[in-house]
């Protein structure tokens, strides 16, 4: 089989090309020419110099291609402006689906996100669960939703895509510190306190392995999450600490302070820009428990069980060995 991945010099798409070439797949990556290339410099992936914003080099990249998965998005939302979200979660999602319907590939496996399902009070969340964050707060998360909507009609209209909706994904080539960051300000001291709510985690082994499953057991317009454990910031936390040699803060952040800080963050980044390790938006989630079910994908994927600890320690272990901390 050979496949197409968007994005694929990527935290994700460098450890799905990997997946699939250990399973014998011919495996081609979209990338621009600008692309830092540190996560994929020990594979043998072919190069298709373009970008999901551009038709002509989609269609060109997809030539010959059976399956296409696009993973490539604005994943760290607090680092850019809401307009370049959209126009890249949204935008190049229509663009890659228009290319892969002409270029007739057999079928997409859209990397959505769980952030497109939304916290539900009480319970984990669920496929069945709309989004439901308020938008000004959360734009990357509409951002999918909106992206998912357009696969649906798609579907309607006879192409065959699947969504997977990855929760907070660890594991190594987490090149850009997405949830890798937290190995990163446990090892400065950069946490002084721990937030109130919780997050679930998934190793990007269990992820690369439920996009590998969609592709033959996945349902064309079917959802499914991608998750691993619900923990509390508390345990997460604790756990980074411990594989990076440091004591765990003691103290719990109250509640009533964290519109306050969120305020403060939008204002500091409104002069020095996108900079700070942390933003507004992702400190008002921190006082939510954004937990996941994901036992659809056990059942029809055969979504497998990497422990989150194990996860943590084989990030930390990539880090030092290719010189990040």
């Amino acid at each position: 089989m050979r496949a197409l991945i968007t994005g694929g010099t990527g935290f994700l798409g460098a450890n799905l090309a990997d997946g699939l070439l250990k399973q014998d797949w011919t495996v081609r990556i979209l990338r621009r020419k600008t692309s830092p290339l540190a996560a994929v410099k020990d594979l043998q992936v072919e190069h298709a110099i373009g970008d999901i914003l551009n038709s002509d080099s989609l269609l060109a990249a997809m030539q010959g291609i059976d399956i296409v998965f696009h993973v490539a998005a604005v994943s760290s939302y607090w680092r850019n402006k809401a307009d370049w979200i959209y126009k890249v979660n949204v935008d190049g999602a229509r663009l890659v689906f228009d290319a892969a319907r002409r270029s007739a590939a057999k079928r997409v496996v859209f990397t959505s996100s769980a952030a497109a399902v939304g916290p539900t009070k009480g319970r984990p969340a669920n496929e069945n669960d709309p989004f439901n964050s308020p938008l000004r707060h959360f734009a990357y998360g509409h951002s999918k939703w909106l992206a998912e909507q357009i696969v649906y009609e798609r579907v309607k209209a006879g192409q065959d895509i699947t969504i997977v909706n990855p929760s907070g994904i660890i594991g190594p080539r987490d090149i850009n510190w997405i949830s890798g960051s937290i190995l990163r300000e446990a090892a400065r001291g950069r946490i002084p306190v721990i937030p109130q709510g919780g997050v679930n985690f998934v190793a990007v082994q269990d992820v690369v392995a439920g996009h590998i499953a969609a592709v033959e057991k996945g349902r064309a317009g079917e959802r499914y999450i991608l998750g691993g454990e619900n923990l509390t910031n508390r345990q997460t936390i604790e756990m980074a600490c411990e594989i990076v040699g440091v004591k765990p803060p003691r103290f719990t952040q109250p509640r009533r302070t964290i519109p306050i800080a969120a305020l403060a963050l939008d204002l500091t980044t409104a002069i020095v820009g996108p900079k700070l390790p942390l933003s507004g938006q992702q400190m008002r989630l921190t006082r939510e428990f954004i937990w996941f079910d994901s036992s659809k994908a056990q059942r029809e994927l055969g979504l497998p069980h990497t422990p989150v600890r194990q996860a943590l320690q084989e990030c930390y272990d990539w880090y030092k060995a290719n010189g990040y901390l």
